[in-house]
């Protein structure tokens, strides 16, 4: 692990180090292998001693491949919000490993993290707090130029602000206005042009529509793919919708207590899930029929998501699996492609008894084959 940003993109000039590997599609531009992030659990006022931690990320790896779209989805309370943030720098890693590019940029500072964060943007998930309500929208979209001032020389910032204002669809002339003057829609609009101004290769959107109406949703999703097209971007997109995830994604993530649970194509994950957590979460998806409603099989779990701070042994989900045996409570599943899946069903899934829910008779001789 690199402790010193400037020996991790090289001393002399970081910010050229940041982009000097270029990425071909289909290839990963970002990897995060064994992701960590704890916050301690502290005791006593004038000599606080830790007690404990919160396991927020425990250990999370995916590739983000150049171009695609990555979906991570999971219940309140699972860690997506911690990664993002993590990812971004915002929140300083207890452990693991994030690459951009080939290079190390998990314990980034100064001049090196600044380079990076040129080519990953954020898109947050408030579009009433995320803006300075003091602030212009020109002034907003414009601060990224102030840090990255070779990006827009002074006396092209104002065309360039209005220019980034026209692609997201708003009116160029808005330039100074307030963010009170705006709708959610339009905001989340700006957010978005905000996180365009440096040209970033990637942007982490921190479930950019949870707080629009329906058919506001519908504009921000169809402009990320838009842009996507236009500047070659390339998306984390969190978010608690599972609709609007399998719309946009290429590939999604399903998270559970600081953990990836299963991950694949949208096809593989929503059509052919094969970790019960995943099941569970698509039965409880509104079916718009009410005929297919009627005869639908629910997934109902029982119990309460248990504490970050304290998370069962083994297989995090086992308190509240319907699959769970013996081995589930002593051995930590993998994520990982299970042998005896083929097909669509064959991607990565952190279950010891992973299948299909019309083969779930079979789970345990699956099981046991796998070595319970």
């Amino acid at each position: 692990m690199v402790n010193d940003g400037a020996t991790a993109l090289g001393a002399a000039q970081p910010e050229e180090a940041a982009f000097a590997h270029p990425v071909s599609s289909g290839e990963p531009i970002l990897e995060v292998r064994g992701l960590v992030k704890h916050f301690p659990l502290t005791q006593g006022v004038l000599f606080k001693k830790q007690v404990g931690a919160v396991k927020a990320v425990d250990g999370v790896s995916f590739d983000l491949i150049k171009g695609e779209t990555l979906g991570i989805v999971g219940e309140s309370g699972c860690g997506k919000s911690t990664l993002a943030k993590v990812l971004m720098n915002l929140e300083q890693a207890t452990g693991g490993s994030v690459r951009y590019k080939g290079e190390e940029i998990s314990r980034l500072g100064g001049s090196a993290l600044k380079a990076v964060r040129r080519n990953i943007q954020m898109v947050f998930q408030d579009p009433y707090t995320s803006l300075n309500p003091r602030m212009t929208v020109g002034d907003i979209i414009g601060e990224p130029y102030e840090i990255h001032p070779e990006v827009a020389p002074k006396g092209e910032r104002r065309k360039a602000v209005q220019d980034l204002l026209d692609v997201v669809g708003l009116n160029p002339e808005y330039i100074n206005r307030y963010p009170h003057q705006f709708s959610g829609g339009q905001r989340q609009r700006i957010g978005i042009a905000r996180g365009l101004a440096l040209k970033p290769e990637i942007i982490i959107c921190d479930e950019p529509v949870s707080a629009l109406d329906v058919s506001v949703q519908a504009q921000v999703i169809n402009l990320l793919e838009q842009l996507q097209g236009e500047f070659d971007l390339s998306y984390m997109f969190i978010a608690h919708d599972l609709s609007i995830v399998r719309h946009i994604s290429d590939r999604v993530g399903v998270m559970y207590l600081g953990k990836m649970v299963e991950i694949g194509a949208d096809l593989e994950i929503y059509d052919h899930a094969t970790h019960p957590y995943t099941q569970a979460l698509l039965s409880a998806v509104p079916v718009p029929d009410p005929g297919a409603r009627e005869h639908r099989d629910r997934i109902v779990l029982t119990g309460d998501v248990p504490s970050p701070a304290n998370p069962p042994s083994g297989c995090r989900f086992r308190t509240r699996c319907w699959k769970a045996q013996e081995k589930c409570a002593i051995e930590e599943p993998l994520l990982a492609r299970p042998h005896w899946l083929t097909g669509p069903a064959a991607h990565d899934s952190a279950c010891h008894f992973a299948s299909e829910r019309a083969d779930d008779g079979g789970a345990a001789t699956e099981g046991d084959r796998s070595g319970s």
